[in-house]
């Protein structure tokens, strides 16, 4: 079972095989296909505010042992459920289709099911329709997208992760190639369909381009966190060590002489960076991430708070605290290390933490326990964690259908959208029980038909409720990550430009990357580069074409339409 049913492509690559992860997605940006086009895309404040969908909890669906909490600034920790229901509750009355026919392509990593197989035939036969879901290789899927529009042979309902926006040019083919759901789905148009309406706002924000609803949300979370700072609980535990009282930078670094045995392979850290920016209160700054300085749009690295993360990172790296491995660059075996003890405080993405890491770390120590601090700021004020996208993935309906599919779709949407643990859900993600899957005291368990046939990562490519935590068999996990969450939500805070699809003009494409100057940062975080290098590369990544797409940004984008609900 997951740690958390949300799904982000860094979240699935952290998390192990299967697990579906919530970690952070990438920002939400499409390239636009003529040089001389600024228009398409961008959604606007007040624009959205007239078609988001009303959002009405369900009333009628399983009853979570942890309820979410509300955090600030309108994020919410996800629920979380200790056991699998047992009470399958249907929150769908009667069969939604009216016999329609459509094609669905999505991306799938891992096993691919042979097409037409008993799992698709029942869900079919449940959803009164034909839906042939044609799963795509997830690896390959960057490429697959171009393919599919330059052959004009987009299916009926496709599944665009954020993070191939720019391969599949979303920004143009949301007017061009896909159907406007506004009005089916805006204000109180949703209520007809009851699950699709209990998905949280912040999804169908992410759903919409040009101020029109385009699309369903796949994976929403309200707790899109990048991720937490983990520590070996035993570890800390046998030597006495209360993480509570790290409560600074300076309390941190304290840690890796404590920690650090170098003659018995034991070093405190890993490449902590992605922690650490929390900690400084850096904003997000990956490719796409920005802030706005007196009325002008800057890079996420321009951030008065970036320079003093990176210097500390980089004493970090020449401290002799971390793991050698680490500061060569091997991520490969980052959660190895974490569970054999070689590292005691790492960074991950929520998607590490569950029941598969569980398994695997009590495999190499069967005291093992993954643990995370609360959120901390650098000199002890208040902490601040980054709100990422709602949900890193969005499916899309063709143009070419009628008002008539587009109606019957929408109801096999709503039965697809049932919340975790109802009896839909359970059909759609584990198949028939005694064919597909059995019930343990793990809850629902694939048989060896279901493992090569159906996936919890299939139809809700296509629509997906919201977030739930649960580890079925761990319990400790779910608690001790709905408590961190409870906790992180009430220092969340949207960044610039948060939720909102821009199309970036393809003469920025390749800076828009700034890869030159990612990778100098990975470099001084490995201690093989100085903050120096970094500022170099940045002013160079400027004076190369970036400050003009930063000058884009400022003009037709910020002036326009604001920086979003930030």
């Amino acid at each position: 079972m997951p740690s958390s049913t949300a799904f982000t492509r860094r979240g699935f690559v952290t998390a192990s095989a299967g697990v579906v992860g919530a970690i952070a997605a990438m920002p939400l940006l499409a390239a636009c296909g003529s040089a001389a086009t600024t228009k398409g895309g961008v959604t606007s404040k007040q624009g959205l505010a007239a078609i988001l969908p009303d959002y009405v909890p369900l009333t009628n669906g399983p009853k979570p042992d942890i309820p979410g909490v509300v955090g600030a600034n309108g994020a919410t920790s996800d629920p979380g459920f200790l056991t699998y229901p047992t009470n399958l509750v249907k929150t769908v009355s009667g069969t939604p289709g009216s016999g329609g026919s459509y094609s669905a392509i999505i991306p799938l990593w891992g096993n691919i099911p042979a097409a037409n197989n008993a799992y698709y035939k029942a869900l079919n036969t449940a959803l009164g329709a034909n839906l042939a879901v044609n799963p795509a290789n997830g690896n390959n899927y960057g490429t697959t997208l171009p393919t599919l529009v330059a052959g004009n042979k987009l299916p009926d309902w496709i599944n665009i992760p954020s993070w191939n926006n720019g391969n599949a040019n979303t920004g143009e083919l949301t007017s061009v190639k896909f159907a406007d759901l506004t009005p089916y789905l805006s204000g109180s148009n949703i209520r007809k369909y009851p699950n699709l309406a209990a998905i949280p706002t912040g999804g169908w924000q992410s759903a919409a381009w040009e101020d029109k609803i385009y699309g369903f949300p796949c994976w929403t979370s309200g707790q899109s966190f990048a991720g937490p700072l983990f520590y070996r609980g035993d570890v800390f535990k046998s030597k006495g060590i209360d993480a509570s009282d790290v409560k600074t930078a300076n309390d941190l670094y304290a840690l890796g002489a404590e920690l650090t045995s170098k003659t018995a392979g034991v070093y405190a850290f890993d490449i902590l960076w992605v922690a650490v920016q929390q900690i400084f209160k850096v904003p997000p700054n990956n490719p796409g991430d920005f802030i706005i300085q007196n009325g002008k749009v800057l890079t996420g690295f321009d951030a008065p708070e970036f320079l003093p993360a990176l210097e500390f990172t980089y004493k970090l790296a020449k401290s002799g605290y971390v793991h050698p491995n680490a500061l060569a660059g091997d991520t490969n075996d980052a959660k190895q290390r974490f569970w054999s003890g070689q590292v005691l405080v790492t960074y991950d993405g929520t998607g590490a933490w569950g029941a598969s890491d569980a398994t695997s770390g009590q495999a190499a120590n069967p005291g093992y326990v993954r643990s995370a601090f609360d959120v901390f700021s650098n000199d002890g004020s208040t902490p601040t964690i980054a709100l990422a996208p709602s949900s890193g993935m969005t499916s899309y309906l063709s143009k070419s259908l009628s008002s008539t599919q587009i109606e019957e779709i929408l109801e096999l949407a709503n039965y697809l959208a049932a919340p975790y643990g109802s009896y839909e859900y359970t059909l759609i993600n584990y198949g028939v029980e005694g064919t597909d899957y059995t019930v343990t005291s793990a809850g629902p368990t694939y048989t060896k038909q279901g493992d090569n046939e159906s996936s919890e990562a299939i139809y809700q490519q296509l629509v997906t409720p919201q977030s739930a935590i649960t580890n079925t068999g761990f319990p400790s996990i779910t608690q001790a990550y709905c408590a961190w969450s409870a906790n992180a939500v009430k220092y969340a805070y949207k960044p610039v430009f948060w939720n909102m699809n821009i199309t970036v003009p393809a003469q920025y494409t390749t800076v828009s990357g700034m890869t030159e100057v990612v990778d100098i940062v990975n470099e001084v975080t490995y201690g093989t580069k100085t903050v120096a290098d970094f500022q170099t590369a940045l002013a160079n990544w400027k004076s190369s074409g970036g400050q003009k797409m930063l000058d884009w940004y400022t003009g037709d984008v910020y002036d326009k339409y604001g920086d979003g609900d930030s």
